[in-house]
Order: C-alpha cells, then sequence, then structure tokens
C-alpha cells in the first residue's frame, strides 16, 4: 500500500500535465461545436429549403464518420492541401465539428419545442426572422436545450481522450507513457480513471441540477 502511495505521489504531478491539456481540448472543441451547431440548426429551422438542405447534410455526415476519423483526416490529410494544423489545434477542431452535428440536433429539438404561436405572435408585431430567433425563440429554448448540452459536454471531456492517438499529450497519452515506461499499470490507470472521474463528477451533478431545474419550469 506504501509503494502504490508513493508511486501516486511521483506519477500525479506528470499525469496533471496531461490534465491540463484535456481541459483544453474540452474547452477548445465545446466552444466550436457550440457555434457550428447552432448555425446548423439555424439552417435546419430557417425555413429556406436548400440551407434546410445544406445542414442536414453536413450533420448526417458528420454523425455518420467516427470522430477517430475525422480526426485522423483533418491532422493527416489536410497538409495535402496546404492546411498543416498542430496535433493539438487538430483536436480541438476536429472534435468541434465532428460534437457539432450533435448540438445541432440538441438546438434544433429545442426550438421546435416552442409553440408556434410565439413564432406567429413575433411576425405579427413586424419581428424579423433574426430579431424573433434572438429575442423570442432562443431565450425559451435554452430550458430545453441545456439539460442535453450538459451530457454532450460530458461526452467531449471523455472523448478528447482520442486526442492522444494524433499525439496530443493529454491526460491518457500521458497515463499509457507513464505506464508503458514504469509498468505500473494499475497505479497508473487508476490515477487516470479517478482524474477523469474528478472532472466528471461535477458535471453530472450540474446536468442533474439542470434537468430538475428546467424540467420541472417545462412542466408548469
Amino acid at each position: 500500500m506504501q509503494t502504490i502511495l508513493r508511486d501516486a505521489g511521483t506519477f500525479l504531478p506528470i499525469l496533471l500535465q496531461g490534465l491540463k491539456f484535456t481541459v483544453l481540448v474540452t474547452l477548445g472543441s465545446l466552444a466550436i461545436s457550440t457555434v457550428l451547431g447552432l448555425v446548423w440548426a439555424l439552417m435546419r429551422v430557417s425555413g429556406i429549403a436548400w440551407l434546410a438542405f445544406i445542414a442536414k447534410v453536413i450533420v448526417n455526415t458528420l454523425r455518420g464518420i467516427p470522430i477517430l476519423v475525422q480526426l485522423f483526416y483533418i491532422y493527416f490529410v489536410f497538409p495535402e492541401f496546404g492546411v498543416a494544423l498542430t496535433a493539438l489545434q487538430a483536436s480541438i477542431i476536429g472534435l468541434g465539428i465532428a460534437y457539432s452535428a450533435y448540438h445541432s440536433e440538441n438546438f434544433r429539438a429545442g426550438i421546435e419545442a416552442i409553440d408556434h404561436g410565439q413564432v406567429e405572435a413575433a411576425e405579427s408585431i413586424g419581428m424579423g426572422w433574426f430579431l424573433m430567433m434572438r429575442r423570442v425563440i432562443l431565450p425559451q429554448a435554452i430550458k430545453v436545450i441545456l439539460p442535453p448540452y450538459g451530457n454532450i459536454m460530458i461526452m467531449m471531456l471523455k472523448d478528447s481522450s482520442q486526442a492522444s492517438t494524433i499525439t496530443v499529450a493529454e491526460l491518457t497519452l500521458q497515463g499509457q507513457i507513464l505506464a508503458s515506461s514504469t509498468f505500473k499499470n494499475m497505479t497508473v490507470y487508476t490515477l487516470v480513471a479517478l482524474l477523469y472521474l474528478s472532472m466528471s463528477l461535477p458535471l453530472i451533478a450540474f446536468v442533474g441540477w439542470l434537468e430538475r431545474r428546467f424540467g420541472k419550469g417545462a412542466r408548469r
């Protein structure tokens, strides 16, 4: 037991270095996926057939290709077209683009959950489409969007480990390097699991609070 605790004290600072990249990849890709997801969703509900069709094709394509393949494509294939990205940049952009499809479906569901009478009322007082979305639809849709948004955020945190496949020295890769060099597999991977859990549990609790808070509000 003392040996395990001593090893944990030695390994933890190294794993925490990787943890910083895990957080960076998660936050960066979350920002990109949120913005793109909102764009795809607005295109889908715009009422303009060709915009909705383009967004549908993009979303279905992204959902149909494994995230790992998308990361490989951005990191290894894009340089052939003159777009060379660092592993960290490719990870953030790749995960952001991949998860934009899931955010899009969440945002679209939230927007379409708003009673159509709200749209008619906004149009009757002369509101344009963008103004109506900004002031009427989206503020109400947030109540529907937030709980699943939190769940997607947890999934992104865990999927940030896929950045290790293109050499980003995040938590999982640091754990693999430590385990292969020390052969202390149990200690290393237990620490890795606990670090992921320490980040996930607050998010899980937050999502639970959102579901209780907005779920009750939605039933009133």
